[in-house]
């Protein structure tokens, strides 16, 4: 028993540790304002790793004679919209969807069965026999079934934002596979949006964006993980029971 309990203490006594420390620094800094964090190089934090995004193909570049222009930019009056594989397009997301479903059935059935031996080669009027019973009625059967369900839904959902997406693919025809992702992060609860499709190169404005309408083949999800999310969700053994139980 004795080291069960050394293992248990152990981070006990670190947790409460650092309960006070955390305390002690709240308690210095009462009345003041929360100091910045140093700016810092992202590449020298623990864990980093870079990017590795779709890049277009490697044009080789020529320079025409007596003109200042090279072959291959991108600017100086040239249309400055998505169309390459690693370009980037703004995606406003506008989701409005609302649904009031009203469903009734109503079903009702009823039957009446009889059955009786009115002559039985005599026997019937031998009431020993029949044991005191009527032979007319010797069964009599009397079913009623009645059914009657309603179902109402009302849903109204409203998702207004933008997200930057990146073409992963241009397709023969000339449209463009996007795909985007944003993460943000407040307190201790994760929001995620994603959003990936086609779209055609006509359906860019001139901002370099584009409805959530107009890409076809749409997958847009948004959601959230964390300790809300966890709080809102039934535990496992409730939702294991709701699959299993029949009723």
């Amino acid at each position: 028993m004795r080291p069960r309990l050394s293992r248990f203490a152990a981070p006990a006594l670190l947790g409460l540790s650092l309960a006070g420390c955390n305390t002690a620094d709240r308690l210095a800094n009462v009345g003041r304002a929360p100091v910045l964090s140093a700016i810092e190089d992202p590449t020298a934090q623990a864990g980093y790793k870079p990017v590795r995004l779709p890049m277009p193909e490697v044009q080789a570049v020529s320079y025409a004679p007596n003109s200042l222009w090279r072959t291959g930019s991108r600017a100086f009056f040239k249309d400055q919209r998505a169309a390459r594989v690693g370009d980037l397009v703004t995606v406003k997301v506008n989701v409005t969807d609302k649904a009031n479903l009203n469903n009734e059935t109503k079903r009702s059935r009823s039957s009446s069965e009889s059955f009786g031996v009115p002559n039985a080669f005599g026997l019937e009027a031998n009431t020993k026999l029949l044991g005191g019973a009527t032979p007319e009625k010797l069964l009599t059967t009397d079913a009623t079934t009645a059914n009657d369900g309603s179902g109402s839904i009302q849903r109204a959902e409203t998702v207004t934002t933008s997200v930057a997406a990146i073409v992963t693919q241009v397709l023969p025809n000339g449209n463009l596979v996007i795909e985007g992702k944003q993460e943000i992060r407040i307190n201790f609860e994760m929001r995620e949006l994603v959003v990936a499709g086609v779209i055609r190169p006509e359906d860019i404005e001139s901002d370099n964006t584009i409805d959530s309408t107009k890409i076809a083949q749409s997958r847009i999800a948004y959601g959230g993980r964390g300790q809300i999310t966890d709080v809102q969700q039934p535990r496992y053994g409730q939702q294991y029971l709701d699959i299993l139980l029949p009723f």
